[in-house]
């Protein structure tokens, strides 16, 4: 399966990649009750380039598994220059961010997808990749 990310919450204001930097104090958000079926349908779009379960591996995209608390761009994988130098550290409030405009939290990130703008979306793909841990 192949996953991409889509962001949970609601963002106040400018996000800057400097915000998420490992130890920023706004680093978690309490997620709204999800369902993971509308999650594992949501991911469907996402696994064109990402996969998720215990035979999960990096191709076109990183894998997924582990990813909350996880430092962006740590896996064996071709990130982006603009990735491997990222602070960030993902949880529910930078995945939420990221999912909604992943150029606008990374610049040059070579992650090409629009973004989600359902909040709901994002956090029911968020709940489904939380099993992946």
């Amino acid at each position: 399966m192949v996953i991409a990310l889509l962001s949970i919450g609601q963002c106040v204001g400018a996000v800057t990649p400097a915000g998420f930097a490992a130890g920023s104090a706004a680093g978690s958000a309490a997620a709204p009750a999800a369902d993971l079926r509308a999650g594992a349908a949501a991911f469907r779009a996402c696994a064109s380039c990402h996969q998720v379960g215990p035979s999960a591996r990096g191709a076109f995209g990183p894998h997924l598994n582990g990813l909350f608390g996880r430092r962006a761009g740590s896996t064996a994988y071709a990130y982006s220059a603009a990735m491997k130098k990222s602070p960030i550290v993902w949880n529910d409030r930078t995945l939420a961010a990221f999912l909604r405009d992943p150029d606008d939290v990374v610049p040059g990130t070579k992650m090409r997808f629009w973004g989600y703008s359902d909040e709901r979306k994002i956090a029911n793909l968020l709940a489904y990749l939380r099993q992946y841990q």
